[in-house]
């Protein structure tokens, strides 16, 4: 049996609309945030559940960690339901959200640790070697004495995953774990997952629009769209299907006009240089990147990053949403 089972998983808000001029009460709607999601994760999977904003992410995470109760549908995580055995659930589980905090803004983070420990009741020798691990894995030595409020961002995120793993969870969820990081910092927290899901075999579900976060660890991805499943596979049957088309823009120190490039590629020349529209699939980008630097000495380049929108919208457009 899979760790993580979920069967034909539906939810439903009842939203109040504005009210209208001239009437007492305001409308209501209902809005069907999950419409039948089933899926399994092995123990020790890392995957990416992505979607556009209203997909149904932050719902199937508040199932799954014990939040919210379904309307109807079956879900267990390591044996539990989590609605119903939450005290014994949350001992398991670990919950990382890129834009709120459950360490205290005030005092120093080795407080918040400490008062964590207590909550769950971790003895005092497992709690030492858990935190100097962490502590040496995620560089946070230097910070223990200082307040969160006074933490930059990348620290922060830093302090906040240590708090999630204090009490060795099996599962783990994160919510945009790296937005707004720098690329030093992104790679650091990604290299710390790796590390994280290799060393303990930690069960991890990755909700990002980073789609560099999605290459680097995730070897499954789940695509939400309008509560249902969209796709669910491996990341290169994603990029395959969907990341059809990419943009380049490109300016050279001398004139350059549009050179011969391989059959499907469309060049345009304008003021600000040339735009190159491209498939990946038939041309990679490095191969492309190569072909553009020997056709003289490039001033600037802008390539279009790699994100979960453009997939999501090729996406909706192929399926007609």
């Amino acid at each position: 049996m899979s760790y993580i089972n979920v069967n034909n998983l539906k939810k439903d808000f009842v939203v109040k609309k504005k009210r209208e001029k001239g009437k007492l009460l305001r409308d209501k709607e209902t809005v069907n945030a999950l419409k039948g999601i089933s899926f399994s994760v092995e123990k020790g999977e890392l995957v990416g559940y992505i979607g556009p904003n209203g997909a149904g992410k932050s719902t199937t995470v508040k199932i799954l960690s014990g939040i919210l109760t379904p309307d109807s549908g079956e879900v267990t995580v390591g044996g539990i339901v989590p609605w119903k055995n939450r005290k014994e659930h949350v001992k398991n589980i670990g919950v990382v959200f890129g834009q709120r905090s459950q360490l205290w803004w005030d005092v120093p983070i080795i407080d918040s640790y400490s008062l964590l420990k207590d909550i769950y009741r971790i003895p005092q020798k497992d709690y030492e070697d858990r935190l100097h691990e962490l502590a040496g894995a995620l560089d946070l030595e230097p910070l223990m004495r200082t307040p969160l409020r006074l933490l930059s961002l990348g620290q922060r995120m830093r302090a906040e995953l240590c708090g999630s793993l204090l009490h060795r969870p099996g599962l783990l969820f994160l919510d945009e774990p790296t937005i707004g990081l720098d690329a030093v910092s992104k790679l650091s927290l990604r290299d710390f997952l790796k590390w994280e899901n290799k060393e303990y075999g930690t069960t991890i579900m990755l909700t990002t629009h980073d789609m560099e976060d999605i290459e680097a660890l995730c070897s499954r991805v789940m695509v939400l769209g309008h509560g249902k499943k969209l796709f669910d596979g491996k990341l290169p049957d994603l990029l395959e299907r969907f990341d059809k088309v990419r943009n380049v823009k490109v300016k050279y120190n001398a004139s350059v006009s549009c050179m011969n490039l391989p059959e499907g590629v469309l060049c345009k020349e304008t003021e600000d240089g040339l735009e190159i529209s491209y498939e990946p699939s038939k041309l990679p980008t490095a191969r492309l990147l190569s072909i553009l630097q020997d056709a003289g000495n490039i001033k600037e380049l802008t390539l279009e990053p790699e994100n979960t929108d453009h997939l999501i919208a090729a996406m909706y457009k192929e399926l007609d949403l």
